[in-house]
């Protein structure tokens, strides 16, 4: 039985180069984040019923305050309308849906994908600038249709900017709520508990029904303010000292609650 061996001379063998696939380049923050917002979109979409309801409210405010417009003026109408509205998106509808996606630990699985935490809660937030305008909007054709409401170009235009300041108030709140308070029944129920009693104080205060105390307290709640600037963009002639007052207080509050709602926010409910 004989034996084969084979030898390769150094001079005959071949050289061979193994090259390492190329590095994938993570996505760019642009391209993150408008994922995020496809996503978060679609899921608006799909609660479509939550959303008609945070509409629905300040349209039928609209319309039963019809009587009042005569004494009170269209601009008081339509701002106290669009000032319910701002309260119920970013008191029920902000704040619920953060606290339930915290919950079910969408945002932990989100910070392991190569997205910036700004993209997680920037996304999100568009989301309920968009739902402020159409809110804002909607109550405006509303008031022009049926109640027959009519504000100027600039009135329109300056009514949708406050609208926006003065849902980054609700906003800021919510987020403040939903840092503080971990487990989501809670979060809802205090949520309600102060959407009712801004709503309850509120309207009542501005009709001047709760004493003169109280009343004039209103003012300077985060109610009283964001109507008061959403009153006065409406009808810019009757913007004075009082109206830039209020707006000042209204980013206050802004300031504060979202520096509160930045400290205590966790990214799990366990942490």
């Amino acid at each position: 039985m004989s034996t084969t061996s084979a030898t390769t001379s150094p001079s005959t063998s071949s050289t061979l180069t193994i090259t390492p696939p190329a590095a994938r380049a993570l996505p760019s923050t642009g391209f993150v984040f408008w994922s995020l917002l496809k996503a978060d979109l679609t899921t608006q979409w799909r609660n479509r019923r939550a959303s008609i309801m945070v509409v629905l409210l300040p349209v039928v405010i609209v319309m039963s305050w019809k009587a009042l417009i005569v004494r009170t003026g269209g601009a008081f109408v339509l701002s106290n309308a669009v000032t319910l509205g701002l309260n119920a998106i970013g008191l029920m509808g902000y704040t619920n849906s953060i606290a339930r996606d915290r919950e079910k630990e969408i945002f932990q699985r989100l910070r392991v994908a190569p997205a910036a935490n700004w993209t997680i809660m920037g996304s999100r937030l568009t989301v309920q600038l968009i739902m402020i305008i159409l809110m804002t909007a909607i109550v405006m054709i509303v008031g022009y249709r049926y109640d027959h409401i009519v504000l100027s170009a600039t009135g329109y235009i300056a009514g949708i900017l406050t609208a926006i300041a003065g849902g980054a108030v609700y906003l800021a709140l919510g987020q403040a709520i939903v840092g503080r308070i971990k487990n989501p029944e809670t979060v809802n129920a205090t949520s309600r508990l102060i959407y009712i009693a801004f709503i309850m104080v509120g309207m009542f205060g501005e009709l001047r029904m709760l004493g003169d105390i109280i009343d004039n307290a209103v003012k300077y709640t985060p109610y009283g303010t964001v109507k008061s600037i959403v009153s006065g963009a409406m009808t810019p002639s009757t913007w004075n000292s009082d109206t830039t007052l209020a707006l000042a207080i209204t980013l206050g509050y802004t300031a504060i609650f979202a520096y509160l709602g930045i400290k205590w926010f966790k990214w799990s409910s366990r942490s």
